[in-house]
This record gives C-alpha cells, sequence and structure tokens, in this order.
C-alpha cells in the first residue's frame, strides 16, 4: 500500500518545469503534462484525470523485445492495483501482425518498457499529492521532495546547441518515394499511407532536462512527456492521443490535418476556414476514423462504437489540427494487452489498410521508427490509463550520443509531394526553434 500526502498548488506549469529537474536524481522517470490544454471535445474533458501525472524510481521493471504482449499482460496483471509508466515502440507491430522491420535501430529504445515508480506525482484541480511506499521513503523525505517541486523554478538557461540535423533521406528522394507511393494508391494497395523521414545529428553536448523544458514553452501540449530509462531519452511534445480508459469507455482521438497558424488574427482565422474546409485533409481524416472505429469494434460491446467528433479544429501553438475523436464501451475485464492487439498501432500513424500500409512502410522509410510513431502514458491503480502518440518529439540516445526527431504526412491519390513535404518541415519547426538550429542537406 501506498502513502500519500497532498498539498494545493497555484501553477501546475511551474510545477512541470521542476518534475522534469526531479528526474536527474532517477535511473527512470516519467513526467506527463496537459500544459493546462483541455482535451479537443468538450465532452471528453473529464478523460483528462490529471493535469500532471509523473512517476519516479521503480520498484520494478519489465523491457521487452519479444514476447511483448504476453510478458505485459503478467506484469500487469501482478502489479494490479497499482501505478505502471510505461513506452510502447512502433515495432510492437511486428508482434500484433506478421511483420518484419527491415531497417536499423538507431536510438536503441526497447520494444516495450514498462515499470512501477517508487513516488507517484499527481495534480488534479490544483491539488498535489504524492504517493509513495512507505516502507522505502521517509514522510519527511517525501516532504523535502515537494517542497523542490513546488518552488518556484529557476530560469532555464541558454541551451548553445551547435549542431545542425541531417536528413536522413534528401528531398528528391522523398519525391521520388511519394511518387512510389502514390503508384501503390493508384494500383488500390492502400488508400492511404503515412510516410515519415528522421533528421539526427550527433551533438557533442546535449542536455536533455533544459530543452524539454524549453520544448514546453516553445510548443505547449495536451500530451507532453519526458520519459528516462537510464541514459534514453524521449522529449515529446504530442498534440495527440492514442487511447484512453475511464471506467468502461474507451476513447482514441486520432489527428489528421495540419495547417500553420497565421501571422495575424484574421489570417489565422482564415487558415483555420481553409484546414476545415480542405477535402483532402478532411478525406485522410475520415478515412482513419473508420479505421479506429474498425479497431475499436474489436473489443467494444456491441453497438457503442460512436464518432463524437469528425473532424474538429483545435488549435496549438505552431500549428492548426484536425482532430476526431472516436469512443467505445469496452467489454467487462478486457485486459490492456488486449486493446493493444486490437488497436496498435495507431491508425494516424500508419494508413488504411493498416496492415498494407506498414508493409509499404517498411519498404519505403529509411529508418526504424522505434519508439517514434509509438506511445507512452500511465495506468494507474484502478485500470484506467492515457497515452499519447509519440510525435514531435526528440529521441536521444546519451552512450551512443545519437539525437533524432521524425515527421512525416498522409498520402493519398490527391496529394502534391512538395506540399507534404513543406509540411514535414511545419512539425518539425518547434523542435528546430527550441534549439535554435536548422536541417543540413535537406534538399
Amino acid at each position: 500500500m501506498r502513502a500519500s500526502i497532498t498539498r494545493n498548488v497555484s501553477s501546475t506549469n511551474t510545477i512541470g518545469q521542476n518534475l522534469i529537474s526531479v528526474a536527474k536524481g532517477f535511473s527512470h522517470a516519467s513526467v506527463l503534462l496537459s500544459n493546462n490544454i483541455k482535451a479537443a471535445n468538450p465532452t471528453t474533458i473529464s478523460y483528462n484525470k490529471y493535469e500532471v501525472v509523473a512517476g519516479f524510481g521503480s520498484v520494478a521493471i519489465l523491457e521487452a523485445n519479444c514476447n511483448c504482449l504476453q510478458q505485459l499482460e503478467e506484469f500487469t496483471a501482478n502489479n494490479a492495483n497499482d501505478w505502471l509508466f510505461g513506452l510502447i515502440s512502433y515495432e510492437l507491430k511486428n508482434e500484433v501482425e506478421a511483420l518484419s522491420s527491415k531497417s536499423s535501430n538507431s536510438l536503441q529504445f526497447p520494444t516495450l518498457l514498462f515499470f512501477i515508480p517508487e513516488i507517484v506525482i499527481t495534480v488534479d484541480d490544483k491539488e498535489l499529492t504524492a504517493h509513495y511506499f512507505a516502507n522505502i521513503n521517509t514522510h519527511a523525505a517525501i516532504n523535502a521532495l515537494l517542497d523542490d517541486i513546488c518552488k518556484q523554478p529557476q530560469p532555464v538557461p541558454p541551451l548553445n546547441f551547435a549542431n545542425s540535423f541531417n536528413a536522413r533521406v534528401s528531398k528528391k528522394q522523398y519525391i521520388d518515394n511519394f511518387s512510389k507511393i502514390q503508384t501503390h494508391i493508384q494500383q488500390g494497395d492502400i488508400y492511404e499511407m503515412n510516410y515519415c523521414i528522421e533528421f539526427f545529428t550527433n551533438p557533442k553536448g546535449f542536455d536533455p532536462y533544459n530543452t524539454h523544458k524549453q520544448l514546453l514553452a516553445t510548443s505547449p501540449t495536451p500530451y507532453s512527456a519526458f520519459f528516462k530509462d537510464n541514459s534514453r531519452f524521449l522529449l515529446c511534445a504530442s498534440p495527440e492521443r492514442y487511447i484512453a480508459k475511464c471506467h468502461n469507455t474507451l476513447i482514441s482521438q486520432p489527428i489528421k490535418g495540419t495547417i500553420a497558424r497565421g501571422a495575424t488574427p484574421e489570417q489565422d482565422a482564415a487558415n483555420q476556414l481553409a484546414l476545415s474546409q480542405n477535402p483532402k485533409e478532411r478525406a485522410e481524416n475520415i478515412m482513419i476514423v473508420d479505421l479506429v472505429r474498425n479497431d475499436l469494434s474489436r473489443i467494444a460491446s456491441k453497438g457503442t462504437v460512436n464518432v463524437d467528433e469528425l473532424c474538429g479544429i483545435y488549435p496549438f501553438r505552431q500549428v492548426h489540427q484536425m482532430i476526431s475523436t472516436v469512443s467505445c464501451t469496452l467489454e467487462p475485464d478486457t485486459c490492456f494487452s488486449s486493446l493493444l492487439r486490437a488497436t496498435f498501432p495507431m491508425g494516424s500513424m500508419t494508413g488504411a489498410p493498416k496492415v498494407r500500409a506498414m508493409q509499404i512502410i517498411d519498404e519505403y522509410e529509411a529508418a526504424q521508427r522505434g519508439l517514434y510513431s509509438g506511445t507512452t502514458g500511465y495506468i494507474s491503480p484502478n485500470g484506467d490509463f492515457d497515452f499519447n502518440v509519440v510525435i514531435r518529439s526528440l529521441l536521444y540516445n546519451e552512450k551512443k550520443k545519437y539525437l533524432s526527431f521524425s515527421v512525416g504526412s498522409a498520402i493519398t491519390a490527391r496529394a502534391n509531394a512538395a506540399q507534404e513535404y513543406d509540411e514535414c518541415l511545419l512539425k518539425a519547426s518547434a523542435i528546430l526553434k527550441t534549439l535554435n538550429t536548422t536541417i543540413s542537406h535537406a534538399e
């Protein structure tokens, strides 16, 4: 059993920065931040159970690269009624379906990693609670930790990032592959595919903690995440939710459709309207909504799959996004591993039909996605959970001195290669702005 201490707080933003600093003292840490951004659909605000939820230290860890779902099912069953934080790489697809990955895994994140934290911090309606094991932590030590978490954070120092990013795929290669993928669409192999490209560098010095704080300031998003696994780091500014469970209701909120914010209020409103009326973007979104409906129907009570909102337009700091919300009622005692078997990987990052799209993805993408296009999140003691889509993220392997981010967009029959490449760069803009850097050899 965990003990708990509760304090009233005034600002969750400052707490988020301090929690990232706290992560320095632990081999494993996960800090999940909503940045006070509400759920896409007002009817689903209740699914944002916590404004902040974080886990530090580990009393048990599951790290797996094969037979992952069976091991996860046993791990969650053996640790029911406690907190679990974890990440799942895109490569879990090879276990969910009869697939493989031909490219190398440069970042070397595991396929699946979950841990039971020594200390959990939650913030809900300006009430901060520490959940801890009294046999490991003293009451005084937890109060001292809370003092650090609640204090005014120090200003983030200049990052002094001296590297540029190299493009794994040149613009010419991108356009050539784009054309080949559209041929698959014209031949009826697929209707839509999310094609992603990687940008990487080998930094001489990189501070993941202060970089993530600066990324949050540049691009606050509702599913931000900082994850530390010893020398591997995820710095995530994701606007997209993969799946969340509240009691017996499951929701998914796929994103398809992106446009830049305008320089003036008038231009911004015009961009928002243009996105809402764009037939290509709407077609992309609706195709993925149909895919998500099909995925959820595999584990839903009969007749309960519902589209709560179709093609809603929502503003973020850098872009407007088109977001839909799909929900269902779960059959009783549906385990988390069964949900992954039915829904992973998320349709917004694959395409339709999903399996054929993933086969073609592996044929044309030059880098293994790894954690990008995967998910990170938490499972609470009552079995509710919330998991994001790992996009708009920096991934860092400190031992290998390898820093990477990937971006992508949906290819359809009506898509234009140059426009989609520009959309990829738009999605990279927050990362490049945060680091005050550029992409080399992008042509």
